[in-house]
């Protein structure tokens, strides 16, 4: 991201080339790695990622989504990358299927702080290099610094 101080995650994970068939499968598996790493219930996490989500879809084009929700007992903004190895339906504007899914959750009050990391993910997704790179890269700490830097090269 091109602000690096615009995405202060305090966690971060990648769950790489997972075989989930559906929205509810990714967001059942991302909130059990997200709840057993940050100490939080699982199900809190997957119930309020389903609430947003039947707000509208939280795909953004290109084959990428960012399902994100505030969360009472999370005390840092927290994200989880997943890749899929077969996209699947998002429900996406631009009718692409979505392989692969930014899961970000934030504390109750943090409502500034998350339309920024929402803001900084999104302008990261939107550079074909990078997501070319997301979809190439397997280590968890790559993905890291190649989202954080939003920097293809």
């Amino acid at each position: 991201m091109s602000d690096p101080s615009a995405m202060t995650l305090g966690h971060f994970q990648a769950l790489s080339q997972q075989s989930l068939l559906s929205k509810k499968r990714v967001f059942e598996r991302a909130a059990e790695a997200m709840g057993g790493a940050l100490n939080l219930c699982s199900e809190t996490i997957y119930r309020a990622l389903l609430a947003r989500e039947k707000l509208g879809s939280t795909a953004i084009g290109e084959g990428i989504a960012i399902p994100h929700c505030r969360i009472n007992d999370c005390a840092v903004a927290a994200g989880c990358l997943v890749t899929l190895q077969e996209p699947i339906d998002f429900g996406s504007a631009d009718g692409q299927d979505v392989d692969i899914i930014f899961v970000l959750l934030v504390p109750e009050e943090a409502t500034e702080a998350h339309l920024k990391l929402l803001a900084a993910l999104a302008r990261s997704f939107s550079n074909a290099e990078v997501r070319e790179r997301v979809r190439q890269t397997q280590d968890p700490e790559a993905l890291k610094q190649l989202l954080v830097s939003g920097d293809a090269a």
